[in-house]
């Protein structure tokens, strides 16, 4: 493998812990940010003729770190920098290499940095996800199904506030944790699901992403104390593992997706699938059992189904109400008119879509008019179905999501 290579792939699977430990040493995003960057290009020049470090991640971030800090004092004596960051950074300075892989979690610290309860709702997801996962602002538009002008400036106020407010780089003490879950639970899950099935590009899946949001799962179970409910992070953990169980079975060899009637279930990670069950039954044991946990239910029922057919559609439906009163949202309302249609027929879910559609909340949400497509399919409505696979096919930025559609179309024609 070239350097040019490795290099690329150290970027795709490391710039963000470089990233996080550097806005650690460095208490700022925006330099850590620039820092990072220098630190790429030098090593491009470098490695070539001096070879890969043992320890890439590690000369990353002392390079960076060190060309930062030169800026910094190149700014202090004619621009007047600022003397608490330089202070900051000159610490840092002091400290060794072997500091940089201290057992604390940076890119936990990130996290709640980007999910502090200062910061807006929406401000924290996006935050989270452009700088723990390098998501573009396209792709998190996306997810929020909003647009990417929004996005980036809420972005932009964040850092600020972040910046002005002196909000900490730290994970809260355990008397501040069960407070931060919540929005801390939800970035991790919108990282999992950009893993699990991406928002756009070539392939369906980015196992980096959804193996990192799993791991930061069990790491944030790690820092509970006993005394604090876990239920959702149990929930949540459980949820992933039974998704993560059937990733082999999603796609074809060449990346096309296989919908979930149709995948080949001796394919499904046995191993996971035991976890995620045993997880889940432990969530259910919690205090208090939320909606992580019941979507993880829903999940452990489509684990534990043999096949497609014998799955138990009228328990996945009562989980939906349940869910629905838990966590409502016009998605949930979605999923759980899809699940109805396979209980009760295709007519009973179209016309609870029907009434969804005519809201207007899911107007651009692609999966809407994929899943009224599916219906009027099954139904024999052609028409109708071919209009709705071609606005979903129109919405859809992701590939394989597009050469399915186009699948179905191809088989109306027919």
């Amino acid at each position: 493998m070239s350097i040019q290579a490795q290099l690329n792939e150290i970027y795709r699977g490391e710039s963000r812990r470089v990233l996080a430990s550097l806005i650690r040493l460095l208490g700022d995003f925006d330099l850590a940010e620039e820092a990072m960057h220098e630190a790429f290009a030098i090593a491009l020049k470098q490695w070539p003729l001096q070879g890969v470090p043992t320890n890439p991640r590690a000369w990353l971030i002392s390079v960076g770190r060190f060309r930062a800090i030169d800026h910094l004092r190149r700014q202090a004596r004619f621009e007047s920098a600022d003397d608490l960051l330089l202070q900051i950074a000159d610490d840092s300075f002091q400290q060794g290499i072997e500091d940089i892989g201290a057992l604390e979690d940076d890119r936990l610290r990130l996290i709640f940095t980007c999910c502090h309860p200062a910061l807006a709702a929406d401000a924290q997801i996006a935050l989270t996800l452009r700088e723990v996962c390098d998501l573009t602002t396209e792709a998190i538009a996306r997810a929020f199904l909003t647009s990417a002008p929004t996005v980036a400036q809420r972005i932009v106020r964040a850092k600020a506030k972040i910046r002005d407010a002196h909000i900490p780089y730290e994970v809260p003490s355990q008397s501040e944790l069960p407070e931060r879950l919540d929005a801390v639970l939800r970035v991790i899950y919108l990282v999992f699901n950009e893993g699990y099935s991406a928002t756009a590009g070539e392939t369906l899946l980015q196992t980096d992403l959804s193996e990192e949001a799993i791991r930061l799962t069990r790491l944030l179970g790690e820092l509970l104390d006993p005394a604090i409910d876990r239920g959702e992070v149990l929930g949540l953990l459980g949820l992933m593992l039974l998704h993560q169980s059937r990733q082999a079975a999603r796609t074809t060899a060449a990346g096309d997706l296989i919908v979930l009637e149709e995948q080949d279930r001796s394919l499904w990670q046995r191993e996971l699938i035991d976890e995620g069950l045993s997880i889940v039954n432990a969530a259910f044991r919690s205090r208090s059992v939320g909606a992580y946990a019941l979507q993880a239910a829903i999940a452990a029922l489509h684990a534990q189904a043999k096949s497609f057919a014998q799955t138990d559609w009228m328990e996945i439906v009562g989980l939906y109400d349940l869910l629905l009163r838990a966590d409502p949202s016009p998605v949930v309302e979605l999923n759980r008119a899809v699940a109805i249609a396979m209980r009760d027929g295709p007519a009973a879910g179209l016309s609870l879509i029907d009434a969804l559609t005519e809201r207007g909340e899911l107007a651009q949400y692609h999966l809407l008019h994929a899943a009224r497509a599916d219906l009027c399919r099954r139904l024999g409505r052609v028409d109708e179905s071919r209009a709705a696979y071609e606005r979903a096919l129109a919405l859809t930025r992701q590939e394989p999501e597009r050469r399915f559609l186009q699948r179905r179309l191809a088989t109306l024609a027919d």
